[in-house]
């Protein structure tokens, strides 16, 4: 899976919950950037990645997360 490709998915994601269908998400947005991005919606974010992609986060990596493009990283290395 290519890096354009996971970024496709990831920004249906993040889309759906911040229910934007105008979100367009890069390698350094973060929860700045996305006026409802919360401590809530950073963990629907989690999980919503990880049932996208099939694949599990750990706790470490989760709070580690500095902006949307080291999610990518963690997401290409395992798929």
């Amino acid at each position: 899976m290519s890096r354009e490709e996971v970024y496709e998915q990831v920004n249906e994601v993040f889309a759906t919950i911040f229910d934007d269908v105008e979100i367009k998400i890069n390698d350094e947005t973060t929860s700045d950037d996305i006026e409802d991005w919360d401590s809530l919606e950073h963990i629907n974010l989690v999980v919503a990645i990880e049932k996208r992609f099939n694949i599990r986060f750990d706790m470490s990596e989760v709070n580690k997360l500095n902006n949307v493009g080291e999610m990518v990283d963690i997401i290409l290395s395992r798929v």
